[in-house]
This record gives C-alpha cells, structure tokens and sequence, in this order.
C-alpha cells in the first residue's frame, strides 16, 4: 500500500489511484506537536482516516504475525513514504509503523518460503493485513497468485556490511530522547492554572505551571506528568483525551 507522508500537517485527499487496492479516499494528516517538530514527517505520528499510526523509534524484538497482502506494476515509479521511487522489482515493502530502513524477515506460513525485505513505504491499510510486498518478494514469497498470504515478520535492523563483506543488522539509531510531559491547558489566569496543576500534581507527582506569549498575550500552560519516552507520552496523551482533555498535546521537557 503506497502512501507518500507528508512533510506538513493538515488534511489531504489522496485518490484511490495513488493507493493499492483500495476504493474511494483516503483522508491523512501527519499530527505535528511541539514534541515532534525536529523529527522528519515519516517518523512523526499520522492518522488515515481517523485512526493514529505511530511509528516506532525502535525496532528491537518486534516481531508480528497477520496477513501480507502485495503491490506492483500500478505503483511502480511513483514515490514512497521515505521520498524513493518505488521499484516492484526491489526487495521491498511497506509498514504501518516500523522505522523507514528497517530490514525484516517474512515468513509465508503457508509454505515456509522467507526473505528479507526493506521497509521503505507506509501501509497497508487494508483489514488486518500487516505488510504490503513488493511485487518481487511477493513471487519468492508465492503470494502473487492468492493475493495475500498469512506470515511472520521479525525486524532485524538497519543493513550494514562489515570489512570482511558480509551483511550485518544494527538496530534503527532511535530519537526518543529526553523527557516529555502532556500539555493539558492554558490559561489567561494563573490562579486557575495553578489550580489545575495542584490537582495532578497530588494524582502523578509532576505538574508545572508554564508561562508563555502567543500573539502577545500570556498564557499559564499546565504540563503535566513526565514520561521517558515520546510513545509514553502519546499514551499518556490518548488517557487524557478519554478524560475530557480532547485538546491536549505532548511537549518535550528541557
């Protein structure tokens, strides 16, 4: 499934052309915070049609089983996620979440048959299918024919080859550095945000009252919590969201 993340926030319409298999609009919009304003607009969080996808900063251990599904002449020179041109006859394939670069093993549970692929595109949104073949690694595989096949992926990391020429696996270098809190208001009055920040400052031991200019006026925003990762702190987020913060944000600590 191609999808070509964007490097801005907002929602656009991306015609069924430019997607594989799949009827009508997708609707996408790369979520930009505070926190992630440093970080390229593959690695930022994105939703496609209301549903959040966060890319991992770490593909160490993950492995996952579920359907392959597979792309190919329709997509074949158009852009991937990561800014290349697609090439149905490269070892490639698209994820929703692993790190762009990652090479990961494909196992057809059906016959055995393995290979290891590039991910370098976003995808596939289709069901429970969790990988989109390139159209290569789909005839090794034998999903061609079917369409889709059950498998088991396990990331291996980043490609490298030694001195002795081998290829070696490291794993993706992560930006999830630092220390992060939930923005969860901001007022004109300090008293209220002071307020605010005493309530969950008793409830998770870390609140802060921060002062801030936006058009010349200030503002007291109240940051609560600190979490050591930017994945903590998006789940921190979504709990304060179902607690009636809808407009709450993460923000990364100094």
């Amino acid at each position: 499934m191609l999808l070509r993340m964007l490097q801005r926030a907002g929602i656009v319409c991306l015609a069924a052309a430019l997607l594989c298999g799949c009827a009508g609009r997708y609707r996408t919009r790369v979520v930009d915070t505070p926190a992630t304003a440093g970080l390229k607009g593959h690695q930022k969080p994105y939703t496609v049609n209301g549903n959040l996808y966060q890319p991992m900063s770490s593909c160490e251990g993950f492995v996952q089983e579920g359907l392959a599904s597979w792309y190919g002449p329709k997509f074949h020179g158009k852009k991937t996620s990561n800014g290349e041109i697609y090439d149905m006859h490269a070892m490639t394939a698209a994820h929703k979440t692993l790190p762009l670069g990652t090479h990961v093993r494909v196992v057809n549970k059906n016959n055995g048959h393995q290979e290891i692929v590039r991910i370098n595109d976003r995808g596939p949104f289709v069901g429970n299918r969790i990988i989109d073949l390139s159209y290569e690694a789909a005839m090794r595989l034998q999903v061609v024919g079917p369409g889709t096949a059950p498998v088991r992926i396990e990331a291996l990391g980043m490609a490298a080859v030694d001195n002795r020429g081998l290829v070696t696996y490291r794993p993706a270098p992560s930006y999830e550095v630092g220390d992060y809190a939930v923005q969860i208001g901001a007022f004109t009055v300090n008293q209220n945000a002071q307020r605010l920040a005493g309530r969950y400052r008793q409830q998770l031991g870390q609140a802060r009252v921060q002062k801030g200019w936006v058009n010349g006026k200030l503002f007291y925003r109240v940051w609560v919590g600190r979490y050591p990762s930017l994945s903590a702190a998006f789940e921190a987020k979504e709990a304060f969201a179902r607690s009636g913060y809808g407009n709450s944000f993460v923000v990364a600590l100094d």
